[in-house]
C-alpha cells in the first residue's frame, strides 16, 4: 500500500498539474463544475414559482458548495506551503467561491455572491495546454507593471483635474444650478471628463457650458493616454521562450520555460 506522502505526491500531480492525463480530466471536471455552478445561482435568482426547481436549485447550489470545499480542503492537503496557496490568487478565489453560501444561513441573499466563482475558469489556460495564451498573458502583466507609474502619475494629474474643475464650476453655476456643493460638482466633472454623461446635472450659464465643453474635450484624454503608455510598454516586450504548465510544488509559481528543471522563483525542483 502507498503511505501517506506518496498519496499526496500523487494528489498533488492531479490537483496542481495539467500535464497528466488524470490532472487535465480533473480539471476539466472541475471547469464544467464551475460553470454548472455558476449557471444554477444566475437562474436561482430568477423569481420561480415552481418549489420543485427551487429545491432542485438549492440542492445543486449546496451539492457544488461542498464539492468545491472538499477540493479547497484537499488543495490546502497536499501542497507544500500552505499559506502561500491560501494567500495567493487562486488560493483566495477558491476561498470565496465556497464561503457566501456558508455565510448565507446568517446572512441570506448572500449566496448569490459566489459566482466569483467563475474567476475559478482562468485555470482553463492551464488545462488546454494553451502556453502561448499563458505566455501572452505574462508578457500583458510585465507591461501592466512596468507601465503602472506612468498611469498612476498620468491618473494622479486627472485627479487634480477634476477636483480643479470641479471648484470652478462650483463658483460659477452655484447651487441654484444644481451643483450643490464641490463634492457634486467633482462627481459632475468625473462624469463629464470620462465621456459618460449621466445629464443629471448639467451647466446652464454661458461660462459654465463654454467649461464643460473643455473638460469634455480632455476627456478624450482619459482613454487615449494610458492606452498610448500600455500600448508602447507591450509594444516593447521581448519573445520569451517557450513556457509550459508545471507549477512549483515550493511556491506554486507557474510559467517555466520547457526545459527547467528547478522553479525560477524559489529555486525548488520541479516534479519531473
Amino acid at each position: 500500500m502507498k503511505n501517506l506522502d506518496s498519496v499526496k505526491s500523487d494528489l498533488y500531480v492531479i490537483i496542481y498539474e495539467a500535464d497528466t492525463p488524470a490532472g487535465r480530466m480533473f480539471d476539466v471536471v472541475l471547469i464544467w463544475s464551475i460553470i454548472l455552478s455558476v449557471t444554477i445561482v444566475v437562474l436561482e435568482s430568477i423569481h420561480i414559482e415552481n418549489q420543485s426547481l427551487r429545491i432542485f436549485f438549492a440542492f445543486g447550489e449546496w451539492f457544488f458548495t461542498i464539492l468545491f470545499t472538499i477540493e479547497y480542503i484537499l488543495r490546502l492537503w497536499v501542497v507544500k506551503r500552505k499559506m502561500v496557496y491560501a494567500a495567493s490568487f487562486f488560493g483566495i478565489i477558491d476561498l470565496l467561491a465556497i464561503l457566501p453560501t456558508f455565510i448565507s444561513l446568517v446572512f441570506p441573499g448572500l449566496q448569490y455572491l459566489i459566482n466569483i466563482r467563475i474567476l475559478r475558469l482562468i485555470r482553463i489556460f492551464r488545462v488546454f495546454k494553451l502556453t502561448r495564451f499563458i505566455s501572452e498573458g505574462q508578457a500583458l502583466k510585465r507591461a501592466l507593471i512596468s507601465s503602472m507609474h506612468k498611469v498612476i502619475v498620468f491618473f494622479m494629474i486627472l485627479a487634480f483635474i477634476v477636483v480643479l474643475m470641479g471648484s470652478f464650476m462650483y463658483v460659477i453655476e452655484g447651487p441654484e444650478n444644481g451643483f450643490k456643493n464641490i463634492p457634486t460638482s467633482i462627481y459632475w466633472a468625473i462624469v463629464t471628463i470620462t465621456t459618460v454623461g449621466y445629464g443629471d446635472i448639467s451647466p446652464q450659464t454661458s461660462l459654465g457650458q463654454f467649461l464643460a465643453s473643455l473638460v469634455m474635450i480632455i476627456g478624450y484624454s482619459v482613454i487615449a493616454v494610458p492606452t498610448g503608455i500600455f500600448a508602447a510598454e507591450f509594444a516593447r516586450r521581448k519573445p520569451r521562450d517557450t513556457i509550459t504548465t508545471q507549477v512549483c510544488p515550493h511556491c506554486l509559481a507557474e510559467g517555466h520555460d520547457a526545459d527547467a528543471t528547478n522553479c525560477k522563483y524559489c529555486g525548488a525542483v520541479l516534479n519531473p
